[in-house]
């Protein structure tokens, strides 16, 4: 037998370990993951501790770092550090659940009109345009107001006021995909459109879909704080804005019950951002290669 030796051919990256390494590249990106992943393990450490954000445990307006209080303590004497220990799995739950309703209304509203066309479009564009032309601050102000301020209640008002951004790009990519050689493939093997649309298109759809998705939870989370800010948080639940509205008119007197929280939401948000353009430049081949 010859011994002779044949030049192998390198193996293609598949465009999830292309993305990847795109984002790993990316400083800002590996930054809001690391910042991220640091409020997560404070926030399974307040899980874990499972301290009453509730009470009292000195005098009120203790100064950060007075009796061993790190974060001092709020206008009744609760402490600040345990507040934010307690308040972060609502706050995060509040802004997944929020963005998940979102994305699960938007991308089925999308991806019907985009694949569909013609009425069913226009109908549902419609629907759209009037949920995006309506104040969403104050229309999730009322939904919150008719059925009580809950955790499950303010998920779903934000999520029902976040929607048709998503369904609106969910509907470009289904426009642009739908005529597509795989797809027209699909439809002359006789698949249903039930098929095409969940298993051919969607996956091709996704990339600035996930980009879009984690930017709505920053987006929800502020939405929880604004309702907080205005009373309309779950007056039962300890809450990142719940701890900001529950202070906010003695801001001038002590700023820590109020900064605290803010910086944490801050950051949360902040983390969130630098993730999403990450992804976004990851799954985006132009600006991949830009």
């Amino acid at each position: 037998m010859s011994d002779r030796s044949y030049p192998q051919t390198p193996q293609a990256i598949s465009p999830l370990k292309e993305a990847w390494h795109s984002f790993r590249g990316n400083r800002p990106a590996m930054a809001g993951l690391l910042i991220l992943g640091a409020i997560l393990c404070f926030v399974l450490w307040g899980v874990i501790q499972n301290k009453d954000a509730f009470e009292i445990v000195w005098a009120p307006h203790s100064i950060p770092g007075e009796e061993g209080f790190v974060f001092g303590t709020d206008y009744l004497g609760r402490s600040v550090l345990t507040g934010l220990l307690a308040g972060g799995a609502p706050t995060l739950a509040v802004g997944s659940t929020a963005a998940l309703i979102s994305v699960v209304i938007g991308i089925t509203v999308g991806a019907i009109s985009g694949y569909f066309g013609g009425w069913v479009d226009n109908l549902l564009m419609r629907v759209a345009e009037f949920f995006q032309v309506l104040p969403a601050l104050l229309f999730a102000m009322v939904l919150v107001t008719l059925f009580s301020p809950s955790l499950v209640t303010v998920s779903c008002a934000i999520g029902v006021v976040l929607w048709p951004q998503t369904a609106r790009l969910t509907r470009a990519e289904f426009l642009k995909i739908r005529e597509l050689e795989y797809v027209r493939a699909a439809r002359a093997i006789g698949a249903r459109d039930r098929r095409i649309i969940w298993r051919v298109i969607l996956p091709n759809a996704l990339p600035p879909l996930i980009v879009s998705a984690t930017l709505t939870v920053g987006i929800a989370i502020l939405f929880e704080a604004g309702l907080s800010f205005l009373g309309l948080g779950d007056p039962n639940v300890m809450s990142w804005g719940v701890m900001i509205g529950a202070n906010r008119d003695y801001i001038f007197d002590a700023w820590w019950p109020v900064t605290f929280p803010g910086l944490a939401i801050f950051l949360t948000v902040f983390s969130v951002s630098l993730i999403g353009d990450g992804l976004n430049d990851a799954f985006n081949p132009k600006l991949r290669e830009r």
